[in-house]
């Protein structure tokens, strides 16, 4: 920036002073054209770098998934190959299934089962309350008989014997009442364990069953987004688990974060909603327009790790650390690459001595057409 501006001045000078000979070229005007470039350059750079701050730190982060089955097996089916593009819902990888087709068709004819059993039980349960009635009934005739024996005994019309036996009846009959009721109550018991109103036994089964087609469903793993498969080692064969250790697909979203990052003292005077451009490297001679979205107001300087130790100051002070600005790109070049890792330069413009923005906005546009240079001799 400096070197354009010098020389742009210096080329004025020589066209005043040397070439249309405008004014004389003495000691005195020798000093002046000296000194003004020191004053005001130095104005201007220093207004420039508040007003409109300038970085050549900018980064495009992507964000990567991991991406890790939910369940262990042998691959059977990789459809997709390193570096393709993919999108959304597109299969990556299949593990064999026929296990867990197994332990579908296992759960569904237990859960058949299961479910007739539940039938059952409330055929049961209706056994056992008519047979719990009929013995009542019973109980109660037989009570009926023992009264009407104890009346004849009473008047000497009856026997003893014939007064003795109904009341063994009497008694046999109210212990199968008991029995009877004893077993009603064990179905009723039975039958009052539910959840969401099937039986406790029915209800473990459908939610083993559930459980057992997730993780068939999970034998096939999509892609999480638009974007691309990278790092691809996974061949048909192997064995995929389901650990964050053993990474299957490493995946690159299409989803994108621009990041600038400034030093402490140049975001006073920035605000989100402050326009930006930015210049990437991959994109030489291309301006990107963007806003501020945000300031992150913090790093990893401002933040002491929980040790047993006491924090070390070391012998030079720590040069302080940068903060970053994010930068949300205007609609209209949503749809222009921007390739994850990609570095360039930033320039954010205030509210503040707008006049000033077009010399930035200048040395932006002449730093993206250098971007076209590519200075190795190799």
């Amino acid at each position: 920036m400096e070197v354009l501006l010098l020389t742009i001045y210096a080329i004025c000078v020589w066209l005043i002073f040397i070439k249309f000979k405008w004014l004389p070229w003495n000691t005195r005007s020798q000093v002046i054209v000296a000194i003004i470039p020191i004053v005001a350059l130095a104005i201007i750079v220093l207004l420039l770098n508040v007003v409109a701050p300038s970085s050549v730190d900018v980064r495009v982060i992507k964000y990567v998934v991991q991406v890790v089955p939910q369940v262990r097996g042998r691959v059977i089916e990789v459809p997709v190959k390193g570096n393709d593009y993919v999108k959304k819902g597109d299969v990556l990888f299949r593990i064999d299934p026929t296990p867990y087709e197994i332990a579908v068709r296992t759960l569904e004819a237990q859960l058949a089962n299961a479910e007739g059993a539940s039938r059952k039980l409330g055929e049961e349960k209706n056994s056992a309350t008519a047979n719990k009635q009929a013995v009542s009934s019973r109980v109660e005739l037989a009570r009926l008989r023992v009264r009407q024996y104890e009346e004849l005994a009473a008047t000497g019309a009856g026997d003893a014997f014939t007064l003795q036996k109904a009341r063994a009846d009497l008694q046999d009959l109210e212990s199968q009442y008991a029995v009877a009721v004893a077993a009603e109550a064990q179905v009723r018991e039975r039958m009052l364990a539910q959840v969401d109103g099937d039986l406790a036994e029915v209800a473990q089964i459908k939610a083993q069953l559930e459980n057992a087609r997730w993780e068939l469903s999970q034998t096939t793993t999509y892609a999480p987004a638009d974007g691309w498969v990278m790092n691809l080692q996974l061949r048909p064969g192997s064995f995929a688990v389901p650990l964050p250790a053993m990474v299957a697909v490493t995946f690159v979203e299409d989803e994108y974060q621009v990041i600038a990052l400034y030093a402490q003292n140049e975001l006073h005077q920035v605000e989100p909603g402050n326009e930006a451009e930015i210049a990437l490297k991959t994109l030489p001679g291309q301006i990107i327009k963007a806003k501020v979205d945000s300031i992150v107001w913090g790093q990893g300087q401002g933040q002491v790790p929980i040790s047993g130790v006491l924090p070390q100051t070391g012998f030079m002070p720590m040069a302080p650390g940068r903060f970053a600005v994010k930068l949300e790109v205007e609609e209209k070049y949503r749809d222009v690459f921007l390739a994850a890792g990609a570095a360039g330069d930033a320039a954010i413009y205030t509210n503040h001595l707008k006049i000033l923005h077009v010399i930035r906005k200048v040395f932006l546009r002449v730093t993206s057409k250098i971007n076209y240079l590519i200075l190795k001799l190799h």
